[in-house]
């Protein structure tokens, strides 16, 4: 067993190998406070044929057992990959796939297992440095290493690694990945932050994370194997010179042709007749030919923009597609709208339910609501393809992820806005930057619902052509910029700051200039976008759509709970089956009221303050007498809050039996003359008398005539001594 560590925030991270997975090509536990992950990396031996990219598959497993639950469901047991499994799943994937050399086609597979969860460190960046320490133990080519890291900034000052705490009071949330020489990854989101500050965080982050890059180098000279020898496949002597010979003026005039369908047509019409023409010299190197035809077009694309500085659709470098907008496209959504740039277009809906529609969270940290969801769906027809629908796939959570990243920071807090939101992008039409067209689309759906969003929310996708010391950025980038290009730099925000940003790389990583060039480009962009939007609705609608639910919010005494729920529910079933309204209740007393119209909720509310109200000194109350006394009635005025009216009080005389005034059922009106500290409620029937139920004196009353007096035996006191005898007629002391 072989461990070397580094200190990151005060704390040791430790590397460790040849302890667990000893078969595995290359493994290491990597552990961070009381977190621990398990990488592991396997090779094929042979090369995967007729495939002209590296097959390359990472799965992240979060084990139930590492923060000692067990899980839920009927199997209890892990079963398929959860959103984070499968978002982080990506995030260990995008940095490490560049670093392969190029042609290396062996099926890899890269497993990471969190076997323990303290609750306060994250394991995503942990498997990142974890895969780079496996694949650099193994035998496998690897062009590393990389590490990850996560900055927070707490109180205005940068944090590495920040603990699930932090990550609450943290003001932004990124991970970056980098080698020794440059930036690789970046992923994140932030609270509506400068340009700026996220260029200073990138490269904060990139310097903290060089101590693991360090360890990972001590770790490999110690006990690293030998790489084994790999050559990328020889091309076919005189192939490459023939395809382009016939192929690249007719490639050149095919990729002038407007529109992205016409444009694919042409170059698949001169490939297959190219392929066609050479089939008999080259019968085996079809796949051969393809990849070649990929560089052809890589190199017409990117040399346009290098000589001239002209794009494939003849665009500048920072012009953007022609934009167009639409909301309420939808007459039976909540909100709805349209969002077109160039040849990509994102259908965007919301729709608000109440708090019985928030998603449950099962994960390692513990478990928690989700009250704000957008899911991206990205139909075959959008490409013009045929395709079998499965699940959403890895693409489509990532892209979905963004999208939801970027408009969560302006969505009102869940205290100010009780609802649950779900937006959805329906992809109907792709070239390029799908997320950001979401972003864009949600941002105006949201508006269009109603939602008080704080302000609107733009994306951009942006693209790098370097060559040597040069390099270009491009500004919203087609599919084929994409695929040809160097840099898929996804940013969104607001017109003041940042929200979300993605960023993958297809070169050994990028310095601080691409990255600050690239970032202020795509402000100019996204405020170019937003102008376009703010044309159409540039603020949320007054009020929501008479579709939406109304969710009302009211609090009651927690002693109150039980008397608005009643013995067995029965309560505030009652309030939901008279009124129609949802009545969800909190723990604190908070009380949600949800119907589909405001009269639902008046009526459910109005029954609630029934049910719970207390008392008030000096109001009026028309209840029923529930039991008689010899001193007195007791009285429900409101449900389950009785008060005692005391036999001095029922009438303006003295009463001498209480039921010669009352009788158990009897309804009266009274008015709450004292609540004491134990909450015991005085009521008064003579303070009443002659009033309304809000106090007022009752035109035209008049007082009853007392009946005759009849004195007691024992009514006049004054008589009688000490020992109850009569002093006028000197009688014995009576028995008591």
């Amino acid at each position: 067993m072989y461990l070397v560590k580094c200190e990151i925030s005060g704390k040791p991270l430790v590397i460790e190998t040849g302890k667990m997975a000893r078969q595995a090509h290359g493994a290491a536990c990597v552990r961070y406070g009381g977190t621990e992950v398990l990488v592991t990396v396997v090779a094929e031996k042979k090369p995967v044929k007729d495939k002209d990219f590296m097959p390359l598959t990472v799965e992240y497993r979060e084990k139930a057992y590492a923060s000692g639950r067990i899980p839920g469901g009927f199997f209890k047991r892990e079963s398929k990959l959860t959103t984070k499994e499968t978002l982080v799943s990506r995030l260990i994937d995008r940095p490490l796939r560049p670093l392969f050399p190029k042609g290396f086609n062996y099926e890899t597979q890269i497993l990471a297992t969190v076997l323990s969860a303290d609750r306060e460190n994250d394991a995503d960046v942990l498997s990142i440095v974890g895969a780079s320490a496996a694949l650099q133990l193994s035998d496998i080519p690897f062009n590393g290493p990389l590490a990850g890291v996560r900055i927070g900034r707490v109180n205005g000052e940068f944090v590495v690694n920040p603990t699930a705490e932090q990550v609450e009071q943290s003001d932004m949330d990124l991970v970056v990945a980098g080698s020794r020489d440059a930036v690789i990854m970046v992923e994140g989101g932030a609270k509506i932050i400068p340009e700026s500050e996220i260029l200073e965080a990138i490269f904060f982050g990139h310097k903290a994370l060089q101590p693991l890059n360090d360890i990972q180098n001590e770790l490999r000279e110690k006990i690293g194997k030998q790489k084994r020898e790999f050559k990328p496949p020889e091309p076919t002597i005189g192939l490459k010179d023939r395809i382009w010979a016939m192929a690249k003026e007719r490639y050149e005039q095919a990729l002038k042709t407007e529109g992205k369908i016409a444009r694919h047509e042409g170059i698949d019409k001169v490939r297959e007749e190219v392929i066609a023409a050479l089939a008999a010299d080259f019968p085996e190197a079809e796949t051969e030919m393809f990849g070649h035809f990929e560089e052809l077009e890589r190199e017409i694309l990117r040399e346009g923009i290098i000589r001239s500085q002209r794009r494939v659709d003849n665009r500048g470098l920072k012009e953007i597609r022609n934009i167009e907008c639409e909301v309420g496209v939808l007459p039976q959504t909540h909100g709805s709208a349209l969002f077109t740039r160039g040849e990509t277009q994102s259908l965007a809906t919301v729709t608000l339910g109440t708090r019985q529609d928030e998603q449950k969270i099962e994960s390692l940290e513990g478990d928690w609501w989700k009250s704000f969801l957008l899911h991206y769906n990205f139909p075959p027809f959008s490409v013009g393809e045929v395709r079998t629908r499965m699940m959403p796939g890895r693409r489509e959570i990532g892209h979905g992820n963004l999208a939801e990243r970027a408009l969560e920071k302006v969505i009102p807090p869940h205290e100010e806005f009780p609802y649950t939101v779900r937006a959805v992008s329906e992809i109907l039409e792709s070239n390029g930057s799908s997320s950001m067209a979401s972003v864009c689309a949600g941002s105006l759906a949201l508006m269009d619902a109603g939602i008080p969003v704080s302000a609107a929310v733009a994306g951009i996708a942006m693209g790098l052509v370097k060559e040597r010391d040069k390099f270009f950025i491009l500004s919203d980038i087609l599919g084929d910029e994409d695929h040809c290009g160097d840099m898929d730099f996804k940013v969104a925000g607001t017109a003041e700051g940042v929200t979300a940003f993605q960023m993958d790389i297809k070169i050994s990583g990028i310095g601080r200039e691409i990255i600050d060039t690239a970032l202020k480009q795509a402000r100019e962009g996204r405020l170019h976008i937003l102008d376009k939007m703010n044309s159409i609705i540039s603020r949320p609608r007054e009020s929501l759509s008479p579709n939406a639910p109304r969710i009302e919010i009211l609090n009651i005494p927690v002693d109150r709970i039980k008397d608005l729920i009643g013995p067995g529910g029965k309560t505030i079933k009652l309030i939901t089956e008279i009124t129609g309204a949802t009545v969800d209740v909190e723990d604190d007393g908070t009380i949600h009221v949800s119907s589909i119209n405001g009269q639902a909720n008046e009526k459910a509310i109005e029954m609630i303050k029934s049910f719970t109200a207390e008392a008030e000194i000096g109001k009026y109350y028309k209840g029923k007498v529930r039991k008689i006394t010899d001193f007195g009635a007791f009285v429900e005025i409101l449900p389950g809050t009785d008060g005692l009216i005391h036999i001095s009080q029922l009438e303006m005389r003295r009463v001498e039996r209480v039921t010669d005034v009352l009788r158990e059922g009897d309804e009266v009106l009274v008015k709450c003359i004292g609540v004491d500290h134990e909450g015991k409620v005085s009521l008064s029937r003579k303070e009443a008398l002659g009033k309304d139920i809000n106090g007022n004196p009752i035109e035209g009353y008049q007082p009853p005539t007392p009946p005759p007096h009849t004195p007691h035996r024992d009514e006049d006191r004054g008589n009688r001594d000490n020992y109850g005898r009569d002093r006028e007629r000197g009688g014995r002391r009576r028995p008591r």
